[in-house]
């Protein structure tokens, strides 16, 4: 389990409400970028959590109902692709975890984000944290939210766009993806900037 040890400080220093912020879904062709801020009440003990990209989906699904139902608060957003399309994915995923901590019914007074870039626009004293994801409960809490629910809004994508495989590569560059793009050609929800990019270097 992640250690709390990085929030902890911070409550020492009188910063009560700690958010940790995390995306899912920079890296795929298709589909939008999910980001979470959840704040962790640090009496809360969850077996297993861990970054997101090291559990199982079924571990994942078995840690999320206990993230929702035990943290002070959590908080959703979503960029889909025409967005990303639009501003770079970098500035999308930060605009997802702007919404994210917008989303929070309480507002932290300090924000933890994965990665190596604070999120700009925001008033709140942060910290980036490479490797947060593994190092610190909240952020932990924070990517598994953001990749459950993306992982089943690509399910449910996949409902209406079944020739592309997205229940099961989640709009991630896979062989099957690329094959099915080249014989159906790019859906709705794929990303144009992506695909040009990617189909450059395979070509």
């Amino acid at each position: 389990m992640v250690s709390f040890s990085i929030e902890n400080d911070l409550k020492k220093k009188g910063f009560a409400l700690v958010a940790g912020v995390d995306e899912a879904g920079r890296g795929p062709l298709a589909g939008p970028v999910f980001a979470a801020a959840v704040i962790l009440p640090s009496t809360l003990k969850i077996k297993d959590l861990e970054d997101s990209k090291k559990l199982s989906a079924k571990k994942r699904d078995m840690i999320f109902p206990q993230i929702m139902d035990g943290a002070l608060s959590v908080g959703v957003g979503v960029i889909d692709e025409k967005r990303i399309d639009e501003m770079n994915i970098l500035q999308a995923t930060f605009a997802a975890m702007r919404a994210a901590i917008s989303g929070l019914e309480t507002m932290p007074n300090y924000i933890l984000v994965d990665g190596n870039k604070k999120i700009p626009g925001m008033d709140l004293p942060q910290r980036a944290i490479v490797g947060g994801d593994g190092k610190c409960s909240c952020i932990a809490a924070a990517s598994v939210v953001a990749k459950v629910l993306r992982d089943r809004y690509m399910r449910d994508l996949h409902q209406k766009f079944p020739n592309y495989g997205f229940d099961r590569h989640k709009g991630y560059g896979t062989k099957a993806h690329f094959e099915a793009i080249k014989a159906y050609g790019p859906s709705s929800v794929h990303r144009s900037t992506f695909l040009q990019k990617t189909f450059k270097k395979v070509s």
